[in-house]
């Protein structure tokens, strides 16, 4: 049983005013312990991230996983959304991710992964943590780590990189469900919820998502043996005053009670 992870991280968006500061530090810290957890860590960082390399990497990576090996992909950059053209949103958007090449390939939508995650051989399990989204309100939270003056969102507004007329609807969080089986292995740690932001953001004078923060510092501290129980100790700091935003799980009871990056 193999255990194999892709870690992304794009701060730099070329044709956009939205560039970010903490997701290359965010896909290496990720990268750094799923290495020391024995994964087989693939990354790709700002340039590398186009919309091309990234489906080519999502895809090899499943493709070449047999029953019982582990995936885990991490993305931490901007999420965005796309009117839906085949009508199977119900909100009539397509949630989507934000590769490098943004402004001239577009975006990797929630279709997309559908197309990829269907591929993988049964018996996989996928692990996908995305620290990129959207915005509530609520006000608890250990905040003593956080950075005076921050933090920013991690949302692209798609009138920064697509031309025309957008239709006039709500915003919404990029939480990329498509392909995930609820009969299987597949989990989903995503930063917010629903018509929420991840923050973008800077602890002890060092830019990191918030909510890649807060699983990491929570993993090796807590040292939570399931992901359900990962999950709660995250929840014990976002959402909070200047974070507000409230981290979701997505997978049925099986998943959530395997032990952590096995």
């Amino acid at each position: 049983m193999a255990s194999k992870a892709l870690c992304i991280g794009i701060n730099n968006y070329p044709g956009t005013a939205n560039d970010l500061s903490g997701c290359v530090n965010d896909a290496n810290d990720w990268a750094e312990e799923l290495t020391r957890r024995g994964f087989a860590v693939t990354q790709l960082i700002d340039n590398q991230a186009t919309r091309a390399a990234m489906i080519k990497a999502i895809g090899g990576l499943i493709d070449g996983a047999g029953k019982g090996d582990s995936l885990v992909i991490t993305y931490s950059g901007h999420g965005t959304w796309v009117p839906d053209s085949d009508g199977d949103e119900p909100d009539g958007r397509d949630e989507a991710l934000c590769p490098y090449d943004l402004a001239s390939k577009g975006a990797l939508i929630d279709d997309d992964i559908h197309d990829l995650f269907v591929r993988r051989a049964a018996g996989v399990r996928i692990i996908l943590i995305s620290d990129s989204c959207h915005s509530g309100s609520v006000t608890r939270g250990d905040e003593a780590d956080l950075d005076p003056g921050m933090p920013r969102v991690r949302f692209m507004p798609p009138q920064a990189w697509m031309k025309g007329t957008l239709p006039p609807l709500a915003l919404s969080a990029v939480a990329p469900r498509g392909g995930f089986t609820r009969a299987g292995g597949d989990l989903l740690l995503a930063g917010c919820q629903d018509h929420e932001y991840s923050w973008d953001t800077s602890f002890h004078g060092r830019p990191n998502g918030a909510f890649t923060y807060y699983a990491l510092k929570t993993l090796r501290e807590i040292k939570p043996t399931t992901y359900q129980k990962w999950f709660d100790a995250i929840r014990t700091y976002l959402p909070s005053t200047r974070l507000p935003q409230s981290p979701q799980i997505l997978g049925t009871r099986k998943p959530r009670s395997f032990k952590v990056l096995k």
